[in-house]
């Protein structure tokens, strides 16, 4: 398994005279004129005031252009600070800047947890929330679902709020950082609960692929992960809430876990991974990666879209089908996929936003020009299922029809943010205005 080129943690790059440096993954070169990582909230406010364009950057883990800007890229993270738990609300409030890790690891101090969390605990928090990050289970929604509050400041400089059930607050989450800088967020908490994760392997994707429905509903928290054919590995990672009675059914075909020393054939091996065969703490099982490692395979490039429930069967035959008849061009770019499962939410950006939905995620290797054809053609393929892309994540097709509160955000953005303080190209191509 290819080893982690940077750590998403660690700011690349500096202030204006020396460049903000690359995302995470080093696929992407900001190309900002100034970078500004402000040491106070006071001097975060300034900035955005005396600036005609501004993007947030978080921990780096986009793999697009999203977070850059021909004007001034202002990182917040240096704001984070001690999360705050307010129990008669049932929330904590955090940092925008401050990486999930760090949440989760205070709140499992004091007896609370989250209800889900993503692959990689590393990102920060605005930054997961703004894109539509999630986790995965059929249960469990999207990671911007749990926020109830968010502080932003404006393109004046100053402060607001908005909180959950005001007109705007759907449309305000997954905002890709167009409605203000988030400065902080309040998220719902639960107390803590135990979580074991077992790796089911030597699967035939095929047979996966017909029963994914019930394969995806078996426990908490599932991945598939698989290369698009019955040659190479297929896997199933299965992450159970000790409270929960589902389990593993019979789509093991009698198959039991392997043992949690066992390497895993399609995420490899290493203390970077989160420990399975064992029961522990939530926030130690629900990501894939530990928070005090480099996360993931490094020199890559990812691409996600998001499917309706009903029509996931049919989107992954037909991904199939194209892996099959590529000569091995997709097999020779791809590094792993990962298949899960997203509730259905009201975010009006959000990837799972009024269907249960299905993701597909593929990990590249970092081979930009081919990956791109390549997403065309997935692209292609998915175009019959009404394909959401992850916004964060690398994708050429944006089809308006497929997001039906697309109007409301663009009269939103408009709005807030009439002088298009925080827009850029991305932007406003999401917003038909580019």
């Amino acid at each position: 398994m290819p080893g982690p080129q940077h750590d998403p943690s660690a700011p690349t790059g500096g202030d204006g005279s020396t460049g903000p440096g690359t995302n995470w993954a080093g696929n992407h070169t900001y190309t900002a004129g100034r970078y500004v990582r402000a040491g106070s909230l006071e001097e975060a406010q300034e900035v955005i005031r005396a600036s005609s364009k501004v993007r947030l950057l978080g921990t780096r883990h986009s793999f697009n252009a999203l977070c850059d800007t021909e004007g001034t890229l202002l990182d917040l993270t240096g704001l984070a600070a001690e999360p705050v738990l307010d129990l008669e609300r049932g929330m904590v409030r955090v940092a925008g800047g401050t990486p999930y890790n760090d949440v989760a690891a205070h709140l499992q101090s004091h007896g609370w947890a989250l209800a889900n969390m993503g692959s990689l605990p590393h990102i920060s928090v605005a930054g997961a929330t703004s894109t539509g990050t999630h986790g995965s289970g059929a249960t469990n929604r999207i990671l911007g679902a749990g926020v109830s509050r968010l502080e932003l400041i404006g393109p004046d400089g100053e402060l607001r709020t908005i909180s959950r059930g005001e007109p705007d607050f759907d449309g305000s989450v997954v905002a890709l950082g167009a409605v203000g800088a988030v400065v902080s967020l309040d998220l719902d908490v639960e107390p803590t609960y135990d979580v074991r994760q077992d790796l089911y392997a030597h699967l035939r994707w095929s047979e996966v692929v017909e029963r994914i429905d019930e394969v995806l509903g078996s426990a908490y928290s599932v991945s598939v992960f698989g290369r698009w054919n019955d040659e190479d590995p297929t896997e199933v990672l299965a992450k159970t809430r000790l409270t929960d009675d589902r389990g593993p059914a019979d789509w093991t075909g009698g198959i039991e876990a392997v043992p949690a020393d066992t390497a895993s054939l399609t995420l490899g091996a290493g203390d970077h991974i989160t420990v399975r065969g064992t029961p522990g703490p939530w926030s130690e099982r629900l990501p894939h990666f530990r928070g005090d490692r480099q996360p993931s395979f490094g020199a890559e490039i990812q691409s996600e879209w998001f499917v309706p429930a009903e029509s996931a069967v049919g989107a992954l035959r037909a991904v199939t089908d194209l892996a099959a008849t590529t000569s091995g061009e997709l097999a020779d770019l791809l590094i792993v996929t990962e298949i899960r499962a997203i509730r259905a939410d009201d975010l009006w950006l959000s990837p799972a936003q009024g269907r249960e939905t299905v993701a597909l995620h593929f990990t590249w290797k970092r081979e930009p020009e081919a990956v791109l054809a390549m997403v065309r053609r997935v692209e292609d393929a998915l175009d019959p299922y009404a394909a959401r892309p992850h916004w964060g994540k690398v994708y050429d097709r944006l089809d308006p029809a497929n997001h039906p509160r697309l109007a409301d955000f663009r009269a939103l953005v408009e709005r807030v943010d009439p002088s298009g303080t925080f827009r850029n190209p991305m932007v406003e191509r999401v917003l038909g205005l580019g």
